[in-house]
């Protein structure tokens, strides 16, 4: 270890004219916090390059790269009351000496101070180290004390060769940043500090005042030195560090918040086609269905309708359960579009789902008259011109298909209304491109979302408040709730057996198969060799197989094949998600049910529970579960309530896994974390509120600040 320079933060008194120069720079630019990096000393392209990876390329990003932990280097501690896993600044005496002479000759300098000794222990030297470690010398030592072989020891500490009279620290705790290989904490601390040196007199705050003092929130520029150069008194557990924090988080939020309100206002200067209400049509639909509708079905449908009368655009995501009956509601949304002569696009993100959507609507339309159309990227030759060229006319006046509904050569001649189902799988881009098929008409279509993925309110405030919500929150009657188990895998023979028994009943079972690795091929591979486990251990059953690399038509005929009941037990992957319905499957197992998020095993638990029978789904787990892996499966076992599941799942896992990883419209935060920030959700609605009727000219800067490198997904 080379030796250091114990300083104070800040810069070096001999950069002062470096500093000098750069701020008569900065004085000369319009927005200073906009500068690159590469303006700081000691930034050079290596350090630029790797900066970006860190998503850091101007000053601001440098000041809102915030520590994730703090060293303690302000006061000198007693060698005798260290203890082992705290990382400390000590002072003292070498007392001796010694290069082990077996292994790889490690270096043993004990180091001792008024109250005892401790092993500073170096596995790498060198030999001018060797020459100034020597008895006698005063250290001034930083490290981590761990147990040794005989005693407490530090190992490869920071040090610096001080004399009797030196006893000068740090003034402040020294933050530890997240960063990238070959990017030193020293680096980062550099720029950092010469960023708040050069723009500290100069960085506006664009919260209003009022808010700062309603909610007792620093300055954003006293929030930073709190953040970045903590007195010892201010670490994380502190008040002033915690209020620091929520300063920086609410801001952030804040401009999420507005910038998704500030889409939602722009969509309003936009004109829509006002729909008309057909109710004869309606109820010659409604009559033909063997089923009612629920209260909860009804009070959705009237909000669509009122939305879809007015000659502004309709942004609606529905939310419902399982099972609630959101397409039902859709098919009376499609109904009024076509009722008033528009064309009606019904977009779904898998191909099994989509089919499954036809089908239904052909089973309610057609006897209206009304003849549903398909596109997909399956569709070939004749067939995919013939149905381009219907779309393009206005002869196919409904369109139920996948991603290929937004490709190029797709035209719609009247499109007036745009119904996306499981909308999260898909990004903010597609469905910006599907409405833009409706530019023929002058206008923009209504938009109608769903999803069966209940959305914590919390992050419904952030993803969605560009949409109105509404939520069909009552089941059909005569659903039954499904029961659930946990059990050990050691217990899979006993499964086993009651897959065989529930056959004997004429009762259809489900086994799912998961893995933790994302690769597609690894858990078709493992669902295969379930298949062929099964079918042996079940000689007698009819076994099918279904997953996600098989083509479209062979998994909807399997699908299709099961419902049919031709098969007794259907292996799969979790590509049975969404879209199967087969009300006679009324058991379910899920193998390691411990690798899967709350959320996505009460969608998979949703495929069953659709019949008049009671129905099971039994959650195998690998043993020893985790107390987390035990909680999660308890929260599932006792609750059937698809939105309390997904509050709990935020809590457990965060906003990332709770939506789905892969999905694209995903916010990406720079300070705040959900889990510990959430509780300022409300206060921002209010901010939001406070800043668009009082202080608007603020909205561009505190947008800007934060959101000026992120991708949108408003539509704007």
């Amino acid at each position: 270890m080379t030796q250091r320079r114990w300083r104070g933060n800040g810069c070096h008194h001999g950069n002062q004219r470096a500093l000098q120069h750069l701020k008569r720079h900065l004085k000369a630019s319009m927005d200073n916090s906009r500068q690159p990096v590469s303006i700081l000393k000691g930034i050079g392209p290596q350090s630029v390059a790797k900066l970006k990876k860190l998503g850091i390329h101007c000053l601001q990003d440098l000041l809102f790269h915030l520590p994730y932990r703090y060293l303690d280097k302000t006061r000198c501690h007693d060698i005798a009351h260290l203890t082992a896993g705290e990382s400390v600044l000590i002072s003292g005496i070498i007392e001796s000496t010694t290069v082990l002479p077996h292994g790889k000759h490690n270096l043993i300098v004990l180091l001792r101070d008024d109250s005892g000794s401790i092993p500073l222990r170096f596995f790498h030297y060198t030999a001018g180290q060797l020459k100034q470690l020597k008895p006698g010398v005063r250290l001034r030592c930083f490290g981590e004390i761990r147990h040794g072989y005989q005693s407490l020891e530090m190992s490869h500490p920071e040090y610096t060769i001080v004399d009797s009279q030196d006893t000068i620290t740090e003034q402040h705790l020294t933050p530890v940043y997240p960063t990238t290989e070959g990017l030193h904490q020293a680096t980062l601390r550099k720029a950092i500090d010469q960023t708040l040196t050069l723009l500290g007199g100069q960085l506006d705050d664009h919260l209003p005042d009022h808010l700062c003092q309603q909610y007792n929130f620093p300055p954003l520029l006293q929030a930073l030195e709190i953040l970045h150069h903590p007195l010892p008194y201010q670490n994380s557990d502190s008040d002033a560090h915690r209020a620091a924090l929520a300063r920086l988080a609410f801001e952030e939020l804040l401009a999420h918040h507005l910038k998704m309100l500030q889409g939602k206002q722009h969509s309003k200067q936009w004109q829509a086609p006002a729909f008309e209400h057909d109710d004869a049509l309606k109820q010659r639909f409604l009559g033909q269905l063997p089923f009612q509708l629920t209260s909860a079905q009804q009070r959705v449908i009237a909000e669509i309708e009122h939305d879809c009368r007015q000659h502004k655009p309709m942004l609606r995501l529905v939310q419902g359960d399982v099972g609630s009956g959101k397409t039902v509601v859709a098919a009376i949304a499609a109904l009024m579009a076509y009722a008033s002569g528009y064309q009606v696009a019904l977009m779904a993100p898998t191909e099994l789902l989509a089919e499954q959507h036809l089908n239904n609507f052909r089973q309610w339309l057609l006897p209206l008259g009304i003849e549903p159309f398909f596109l997909s990227g399956q569709l070939k030759g004749k067939q995919r011109t013939q149905t381009l060229s219907a779309i393009n006319s206005g002869e196919a006046r409904l369109v139920i298909g996948t991603h290929a509904l937004f490709q190029e050569q797709v035209d719609f001649d009247r499109l007036g209304l745009i119904i996306i189902d499981e909308q999260h799988r898909f990004g903010v881009h597609q469905r910006l491109a599907l409405r833009e098929k409706a530019t023929p008409t002058g206008m923009k279509p209504h938009q109608l979302v769903m999803t069966a993925t209940p959305i914590p309110r919390t992050l419904a405030m952030l993803q969605y408040s560009d949409l109105d919500i509404s939520i069909i929150d009552e089941l059909p009657p005569g659903r039954k709730p499904v029961i659930t188990c946990v059990i050990p895998a050691s217990r899979r023979d006993e499964v086993i057996d009651r897959i065989r028994q529930w056959a004997g009943k004429r009762h259809q079972s489900y086994w799912v198969c998961t893995l933790i690795e994302e690769s597609d091929s690894l858990q078709c591979e493992a669902a295969e060799k379930t298949a062929d486990y099964l079918a042996e251990a079940l000689p007698n059953l009819r076994i099918a197989l279904v997953h996600g690399r098989m083509k479209a038509a062979e998994k909807e005929r399997i699908m299709q094949d099961f419902k049919a009941h031709q098969y007794d037990l259907l292996v799969a992957t979790t590509v049975i998600e969404v879209g199967v319905d087969v009300p006679n499957a009324s058991l379910m197992i899920i193998e390691n049910a411990e690798r899967l998020g709350l959320s996505q095993l009460h969608q998979l638990r949703g495929r069953v529970g659709r019949g008049q029978q009671d129905s099971y789904c039994l959650l195998l787990y690998q043993a020893p579960l985790s107390e987390t892996g035990k909680q999660r499966l308890a929260i599932l076992r006792e609750s059937q309530d698809g939105f309390v599941i997904a509050e709990k799942d935020l809590a457990l896992r965060g906003p990332g896994e709770v939506m789905g990883t892969r999905q694209t419209g995903q916010i990406n935060f720079k300070i705040v974390e959900l889990s510990r920030d959430q509780h300022l959700l409300d206060k921002v609605q209010d901010a939001a509120q406070y800043i668009l009727s009082q202080h608007p000219e603020s909205i561009p800067d505190i947008i800007d600040r934060w959101l000026s490198h992120h991708n949108p997904y408003a539509e704007v």
